[in-house]
């Protein structure tokens, strides 16, 4: 199995490892009973008789039909309170959405979702993302922040929440580390809620058979300590809140005259204070 990167993987992981200890179990007495038979009723060298008659065993039946009955009631049940603690069986809030936002998808159809991300007004708020499953890619918008990226980075220890759409076909965010997947459906919003508590960098996967160049639509999760997501958030910033020394292009409509010129004065080798000096004759003359 894939490394497990949250608590849910876990919990997922030990579903898996119940059902492989079951099926063990079974095999190994299902091939011992017919080793044994092979071997204990075998044919006696030169014995051409017919062996005897024997048209069936109903307490036997009952035995053999009665044990799997109750292991899949059993699996049933199990299956049931993972997926309950996962968030499967309450789609829209997730155990924490406002009146409001339950008000608003009372209009809508109903969100698909499974997994938790926790209580927005909480100590630990849960990250926003926006996912855009398109022929062949991913799309990660951070409402937030403002930034978009081809790539998922999440900080360690914070509930994350991904709203899925999709522009085109069907497609499926699947990341196996997480054990999670969710369809992308067209005019449809889903929602994966998750936790991931191990840094390191894992495969996002479509999938859904979205067509032709389906297998390369990949991308990359990076869970990374809260001081490196900072890091990364903070050299991703839109040009418009970032630094005007660093940034090759700005909006210039909302700059004022003196931050417009300010470079290019810079460049031309004029100084501040020579500026400053015809700024205040430009507009003394003004004034006269």
């Amino acid at each position: 199995m894939p490394v497990a990167a949250s608590e849910d993987a876990k919990q997922v992981d030990n579903i898996f490892n119940f059902m492989m200890t079951i099926a063990t179990g079974l095999f190994l007495i299902v091939e011992g009973v017919l080793i044994y038979c092979v071997i204990a009723f075998r044919r006696v060298k030169g014995d051409q008789s017919d062996g005897p008659s024997i048209e069936g065993n109903v307490p036997l039946e009952i035995l053999w039909t009665a044990i799997p009955t109750v292991i899949v009631f059993i699996l049933a049940i199990y299956s049931f309170e993972v997926y309950n603690e996962l968030g499967g069986l309450d789609p829209i809030t997730s155990r924490d959405s406002s009146p409001q936002q339950i008000a608003m998808h009372s209009h809508h159809q109903v969100a698909l979702g499974i997994g938790i991300y926790g209580d927005e007004n909480s100590n630990n708020p849960p990250l926003i993302v926006d996912v855009q499953g398109m022929q062949y890619a991913w799309i990660f918008t951070y409402p937030q922040t403002g930034i978009v990226s081809g790539e998922l980075h999440v900080p360690k220890d914070r509930p994350v929440r991904l709203n899925i759409k999709a522009t085109d076909v069907l497609h499926a965010f699947w990341v196996p580390q997480l054990r999670l997947k969710q369809d992308a459906i067209p005019g449809r919003d889903s929602i994966l809620g998750f936790t991931s508590n191990l840094e390191g960098n894992y495969p996002i996967v479509c999938a859904e058979l979205c067509g032709a160049y389906h297998g390369g639509m990949k991308s990359v999760l990076y869970v990374e300590s809260p001081e490196t997501y900072a890091q990364w958030e903070e050299a991703n910033k839109p040009v418009q809140e970032a630094s005007l020394d660093e940034t090759v292009a700005v909006n210039t409509k909302n700059l004022s005259d003196g931050q417009y010129l300010a470079p290019y004065a810079q460049e031309m080798g004029i100084q501040p204070e020579t500026l400053a000096q015809l700024t205040s004759q430009h507009q003394h003359s003004g004034h006269l």
